[in-house]
């Protein structure tokens, strides 16, 4: 088997068909298989899994147990040499698993592999990113980073996206990785329910000796945040998502940079949430929320505590 593609599927019914499609037509000339894992869908997702897919392998879970722990279930299932995770709202090329594959076959030091992302208005989206630190993350928040142009961005995309090129890490909407280097450092860390999963991945995977490679030769649509969509109050579902990007990088600095690191994250993100509450107070900005910067910080001093020190995750 050349190649087993793990789909995690999460009120996405409207985009199954297309991912499929576009996913078999460039399977041609490839030995391959598709897992699917359902998060506990509130639409037709898992009916269309079972009528037009019935060919794949299926697991359904009666909860939301996220993207990582879903990913890991359907690898238990995987027997190909490579890996791929692919979202249900990213459309590959015909010639994409083939360029991907081949170059991982030509290049054996290549651990994991990302494209080129752009959306389907043709916007190119960031893909080959560098790690995340609180200081780049204070520079951002805070806007300061047009002062600081030695730092790298977790985003920077300042350089020629065509050519093949080593990078930190690349996003895991097309993320495909070696048989090898699940044996040696293992797919995803559980503790991680949304976000920051690739992340850590890709920090463990080049740690233990493995090149992380944006391949820029073949290009897949990626719309994101299809998933989120379903989750109804656009206020109520960002800050869930906050939420949940706030305890994982908790969880990412704690693991990687130890109690130093994650209290360094802590502290600079409150800070950068003082001075936007400043600015925006000296501006007279109350529309934008004069309240939501100390939300974060309440936020993220609550998850401090309920993730035991950034070293639990809370569900």
């Amino acid at each position: 088997m050349d190649l087993s593609t793990l789909i995690v599927s999460y009120n996405t019914e409207h985009l199954l068909r297309e991912v499929m499609a576009k996913l078999r037509a460039a399977s041609v000339g490839l030995e391959t298989e598709v897992i699917f894992v359902d998060n506990a869908s509130r639409d037709g997702s898992v009916s269309v899994l079972q009528r037009d897919f019935a060919d794949c392998p299926l697991i359904i879970n009666p909860v939301n147990v996220g993207f990582g722990r879903a990913n890991n279930q359907a690898l238990a299932l995987a027997s190909g040499r490579y890996v791929l995770l692919l979202n249900t709202d990213a459309f590959v090329e015909p010639h994409t698993l083939r360029d991907t594959v081949a170059y991982m076959d030509a290049h054996p030091r290549c651990g994991i592999l990302g494209v080129r992302l752009q959306g389907r208005d043709g916007e190119l989206q960031p893909c080959a990113r560098y790690f995340p630190t609180p200081w780049n993350g204070f520079l951002q928040q805070t806007g300061l980073n047009r002062f600081f142009k030695n730092v790298q961005m977790v985003d920077d995309m300042a350089w020629a996206h065509d050519q093949v090129r080593a990078c930190d890490w690349v996003v895991g909407c097309y993320y495909l990785v070696r048989r090898e280097v699940i044996a040696q450092v293992g797919l995803f860390d559980p503790r991680y329910f949304l976000y920051f999963e690739e992340v850590d991945h890709c920090f463990a995977a080049k740690k233990a000796g493995w090149d992380v490679v944006f391949y820029p030769h073949t290009t897949v649509i990626h719309l994101g945040g299809e998933s989120a969509k379903s989750e109804g109050n656009i206020t109520q579902g960002g800050r869930q998502l906050q939420a949940l990007q706030t305890e994982s990088s908790l969880l990412y600095y704690r693991k990687n940079h130890g109690l130093g690191g994650a209290l360094q994250s802590l502290l600079l993100g409150t800070l950068a949430n003082a001075l936007t509450f400043a600015k925006r107070l000296l501006k007279g900005r109350w529309a934008q929320g004069l309240g939501e910067p100390w939300r974060h910080t309440l936020q993220m001093w609550r998850l401090w505590v309920r993730t035991r020190w950034g070293t639990q995750p809370t569900r």
